[in-house]
């Protein structure tokens, strides 16, 4: 697909523009310098041009040791990846030495370069949009990414450009389909030729792979599928900062795709990347640490637990990754508890494993912790692993699918009647408010992601919340459905004699 790279020094606008291109808020924007780290992709249009563009950081000169360097390093891979590059300075700034910097590098690049000259709204912008003419990339392009002026400029600066990767897109691919008919040409001239009209009925060679009882033209010998199963299953990874979630995933998709490092909270926005595992099709996603509520001071800060908050709403499965040497504190349980009141499917993942200095005391704390402070969700499946070695990577997709299928879980409805009564009789109802004996009269599997039942019944607003959890458990329990959150809707029944 044609891919568009964003790049320029820290605080020009990249991320604004992005969003903009995207048509939606993904990438956090502050006034803060240096806000992006990783490089982000979205999919983009811009009239009827539909293109890739790629979101990365600021441009800085620094070595590999330090975390600017390895944010160079990640432009870097997103400029070679690219089929044309935005530069983007700021015009009410004008061209600063860093700037003209990296237009002397970006003019040895193989790829077009197109200057972008942003924050031209007003008259604030005319002498830096005119000095940038003498940076040799050039026509500038006078932009606003935050209002929006200027992109029929950038249209027809990316058109020509992008009709040509278009073409010749549609030349390769000529070629291939050319190539792979020249083959089955010269295959099938290899085969010895028989003539049909010369044999007999009896020494007509019969095609092997062929099936009589088969019609191709018949509908009903197509198998059919689950259109959920064709869509990746979107998985977060959570947890407290520095606990390896950016190296969890570099590992799994066996890539340096994520910034990582020694420092705490290098992940700032929530990072998707599509991956394939065992067949089934996932997109990870990256997410910043989530402190205390308490500790959360600055506005950036709160952007970025916005931003996670936000992606575990869209997950299906939540990784929530623990130090093994700082097991389930309340932070951890805190990020538990989010995930389960959002009903999502939860593994836990306790990381650092090699480095771990007591694993039977840690493994007896978390075991004690989710039988104490998870008891609503319990059998939520833990995974003991080193994201840095990588040991323990197939438990846990193993455990993450599982978790999955459950959070997927449908019952019948006739089972679950059969059940419910079996339940009824085993411990009846109690008395409501009134002296009268409550009564269920029905109930049914509302929905599935996750698995939700309606219970029809008289006075529901009588039962205690004791019974809730006895029927909780019991369906946990009796259906397999370990560590899923359950929800169950009390619902009141008409009564006929109401009118009457």
């Amino acid at each position: 697909m044609f891919t568009v790279a964003i790049i320029g020094r820290p605080n020009v606008g990249k991320s604004t523009l992005f969003n903009r291109l995207c048509g939606r808020r993904l990438a956090i924007v502050h006034d803060m310098p240096g806000v992006t780290r990783d490089r982000r992709e979205g999919k983009a249009s811009l009239a009827d041009l539909v293109f890739r563009v790629v979101d990365t950081a600021g441009l800085e000169e620094a070595g590999p040791e330090v975390l600017e360097g390895r944010m160079r390093q990640q432009t870097d891979r997103a400029l070679s990846e690219a089929h044309v590059a935005l530069m983007l300075i700021d015009s009410r700034a004008g061209v600063t030495p860093l700037d003209a910097h990296f237009a002397e590098i970006l003019r040895k690049a193989p790829i077009p370069v197109i200057l972008v000259a942003n924050k031209c709204e007003g008259g604030a912008g005319k002498p830096g949009f005119y000095e940038s003419y003498g940076m040799g990339l050039g026509d500038p392009v006078p932009l606003s990414a935050e209002h929006g002026e200027g992109l029929s400029l950038l249209y027809e600066a990316l058109m020509p450009i992008y009709d040509a990767h278009m073409a010749q897109e549609a030349k390769d691919e000529a070629d291939a389909v050319r190539a792979a008919f020249l083959e089955t040409e010269a295959a099938s001239a290899a085969k010895p030729y028989i003539d049909f009209a010369s044999l007999e009925p009896d020494e007509v060679p019969e095609d092997d792979d062929s099936d009589p009882s088969q019609d191709p033209d018949d509908d009903f010998s197509v198998e059919a599928f689950d259109p959920r199963g064709e869509r990746p299953i979107q998985m977060a990874i959570i947890g407290r900062p520095n606990t390896g979630k950016s190296t969890l995933i570099n590992r799994l998709i066996g890539d340096d795709r994520l910034v990582t490092g020694p420092e705490a909270g290098v992940t700032r926005d929530a990072i998707e990347v599509d991956w394939e595992w065992g067949g089934r099709r996932f997109r990870l996603v990256d997410t910043a640490g989530l402190r205390r509520k308490a500790r959360v001071e600055n506005s950036l800060e709160k952007l970025m637990v916005a931003d996670t908050l936000n992606a575990i709403r869209l997950a299906e499965v939540c990784v929530l990754m623990l130090d093994a040497n700082m097991v389930m504190d309340r932070q951890d349980l805190t990020i538990a508890r989010l995930v389960i009141d959002e009903g999502r499917a939860l593994v836990i993942a306790v990381n650092k494993w090699d480095a771990c200095v007591d694993r039977k005391a840690s493994l007896q704390r978390l075991a004690d912790r989710l039988e104490t402070s998870l008891a609503q969700v319990r059998g939520v499946p833990f995974v003991t692993l080193s994201a840095l070695e990588g040991h323990g990577l197939n438990r846990l997709m193993d455990a993450a699918l599982e978790a999955h299928a459950k959070w997927n879980r449908r019952v019948p409805t006739s089972r679950f009647n059969r059940w419910l009564k079996g339940m009824i009789d085993r411990h009846p109802l109690p008395m409501g408010k009134h002296g009268r004996r409550l009564r269920i009269r029905y109930g049914t599997q509302a929905k599935i992601r996750p698995p939700t039942f309606a219970l029809f019944m008289t006075r529901p607003d009588d039962l205690p919340e004791s019974y809730v959890r006895y029927l909780n458990s019991g369906l946990r329990e009796d259906f397999d459905m370990a560590g899923t959150p359950i929800r169950l809707l009390f619902r009141a029944t008409k009564n006929p004699y109401a009118d009457k």
